[in-house]
């Protein structure tokens, strides 16, 4: 049973932030970091399938709502790639300080993107997943390239995405031409799986290619083959749950084991109706008892 719990945290801005945190109900093998899609939010059904199939594989999920988005505080019109990145690092620096700190970056689409750039600014990390993700982000402006000319011109423009209505600002589009994905990928060094599906009419799986290309080994690319690029059908998200725990088992750090208490510390459980002690110092565990007379 996946124990699930709400997180919040403040952004750079002082803006509580929304998170949902799943945990798995024994040992916890690390902690994974899941960034959503452009426009999306925590709440998706590949995010949140993702996240729990992976809980019950030993691997504590955190996903958040970018500023201005699903519960987060904030106006999504002031936010761009950059403050999604920042973002990341006030999660994962909220993690660390529950003693939780991300060994796993996970990113769907524009998320996937985001996991690229911002995993040099957590130490923690040691492993990256994407899922559809692209390997130019001015591939975000075809998704509003009708109103381009209009934010360019009165600085903003109302967009229409996946049935919502959005507000588009030019500081979004000059954030954009600041970015070279691909630039620093090489120097990455983090262990780095690509998912990403032959029909993604939305980003093309030419992007994976690209993004692999790019990366130096350890990487991994995993065929999603007749998925959609939001992974709507939910064998889909448990394929993607059921490989990256696999392969990730390989990179991540080894499991705590929950009966080595830290330095330092004794810990003594006692069976009910019992003198019979089990006694736990470090990696020493005895049993102590009272004699018969």
């Amino acid at each position: 049973m996946v124990r699930s719990e709400r997180m919040e945290f403040t952004n750079a801005h002082g803006e509580v932030l929304a998170g949902r945190f799943e945990r798995p109900a024994g040992p916890t093998r690390a902690t994974a970091l899941f960034a959503h899609c452009f426009t999306c939010s925590k709440d998706m059904a590949a995010a949140t399938r993702i996240s729990r199939e992976l809980s019950e594989r030993g691997i504590a999920v955190l996903r958040f709502d970018f500023t201005g988005l699903g519960h987060s505080e904030g106006e999504f019109a002031n936010t761009n790639f950059s403050s999604n990145t920042d973002d990341l690092v006030r999660a994962a620096e909220h993690l660390e300080s529950l003693g939780h700190a991300p060994s796993l970056l996970i990113g769907h689409s524009f998320g996937g993107a985001a996991v690229l750039r911002v995993a040099p600014r957590i130490p923690s990390v040691r492993a990256i997943a994407t899922i559809g993700a692209p390997a130019d982000l001015n591939h975000l402006r075809q998704q509003f390239r009708c109103e381009i000319a209009e934010i360019e011109s009165n600085g903003s423009a109302k967009v229409e995405l996946a049935g919502r209505e959005f507000e588009i600002k030019k500081q979004f589009l000059d954030d954009l031409d600041g970015q070279n994905l691909l630039a620093g990928l090489g120097d990455l060094h983090v262990a780095t799986v690509i998912f990403h599906s032959p029909i993604d009419n939305v980003v093309g799986i030419d992007n994976a290619a690209k993004i692999y290309a790019a990366l130096k080994h350890p990487k991994s690319f995993i065929t999603l083959d007749d998925a959609d690029h939001l992974l709507t059908k939910k064998a889909d998200a448990e394929y993607v749950a059921d490989v990256l725990a696999a392969w990730a088992d390989r990179y991540l750090p080894d499991a705590e084991d929950p009966m080595t208490t830290p330095p330092g510390e004794v810990v003594v459980e006692q069976d009910r109706g019992s003198f019979l002690t089990h006694v736990t110092a470090g990696n020493h565990r005895f049993l102590a008892d009272e004699p018969r007379r």
